[in-house]
């Protein structure tokens, strides 16, 4: 996919791109693997707003995606790439040999009429195919990589995504994940070869507010720019700083910019052999 940037004829359009949806073979998703999406304007059960700036938007209806690829070798055909308004990457709508359909996220270089297949045992290590973390050759680029074995794919899943297979030992794979992360990973975890699609999905530029409100992004305001009543930031004459003593806040009072939340006894610390950010950084 490739962006595509119009002439300036506006303020909205200055600067603005779109995606080129040259890469998109159907329009239309199939019936059958579609689902209503209910929209709650970032509301919980007793109708109070829980997540802010949430709220309008077009209507979208949720593709099932295929996480799990559970018909183990059964060769699955690539009948259609398609674009899917819920995540980054296109998702690919695959034709098994026995007339079950389903969608899979799209990796990068896949084609119509290509053939994928899932399996628990060791084959051939193409694009697409999806196994056990442990018959991958080491060095290749994965993705929708299981964290618990039959649970689904959670690892790397946006645009443009990918995590590289380092080393095994002791039952567990080394990963580099997107962030930098080096991880463990049961070597029983399934995952898709290949990168996911769609790099430039984060090269656009909206533009104007309007494109954000049919994404159902409603607006922003800082907190320097409220009143004392309505945040910590708030108050003072024109266009003031925080100059909060204790640092800067959220809108509840608790410290914010660089404190870190990470519990220190998190379950998943023993499975981390490198972090993202390394000791003494924010």
């Amino acid at each position: 996919m490739s962006i595509k940037v119009y002439n300036p004829t506006s303020a909205g359009r200055r600067k603005a791109s779109v995606q080129d949806f040259s890469d998109i073979t159907k329009t239309r998703p199939t019936k059958s693997l579609v689902m209503t999406l209910q929209k709650h304007s970032g509301r919980n059960h007793s109708g109070r707003i829980t997540v802010r700036h949430q709220g309008g938007g077009a209507k979208q209806r949720y593709r099932l995606v295929d996480f799990n690829r559970s018909l183990h070798n059964i060769p699955a055909k690539v009948s259609a790439i398609e674009y899917d308004p819920n995540r980054g990457p296109r998702v690919a709508l695959l034709q098994y040999d026995n007339g079950v359909q389903s969608y899979i996220i799209a990796p990068e270089g896949l084609r119509v009429s290509d053939t994928v297949v899932s399996s628990k045992e060791k084959i051939e290590a193409n694009l697409g195919t999806r196994m056990p973390l442990k018959h991958i050759p080491v060095g290749l680029f994965v993705h929708d990589v299981e964290l618990t074995p039959g649970k689904g794919g959670q690892l790397a899943r946006g645009a443009g995504a990918s995590a590289q297979l380092q080393v095994f030992e002791g039952g567990y794979a080394q990963l580099r994940l997107p962030s930098g992360e080096v991880r463990l990973v049961a070597d029983s975890c399934m995952a898709t070869i290949g990168r996911v699609g769609n790099a430039d999905y984060q090269l656009v530029r909206y533009g104007k507010a309007g494109r954000m409100r049919h994404r159902g992004i409603r607006p922003r305001v800082k907190g320097k720019n409220m009143n004392p009543v309505d945040h910590p930031h708030g108050g003072g004459e024109g266009h003031s700083p925080i100059g909060l003593k204790g640092g800067p806040k959220t809108p509840w009072g608790k410290k914010a910019r660089g404190v870190k939340t990470r519990k220190e006894k998190n379950w998943s610390n023993k499975f981390i052999i490198q972090r993202r950010k390394k000791k003494g950084e924010d």
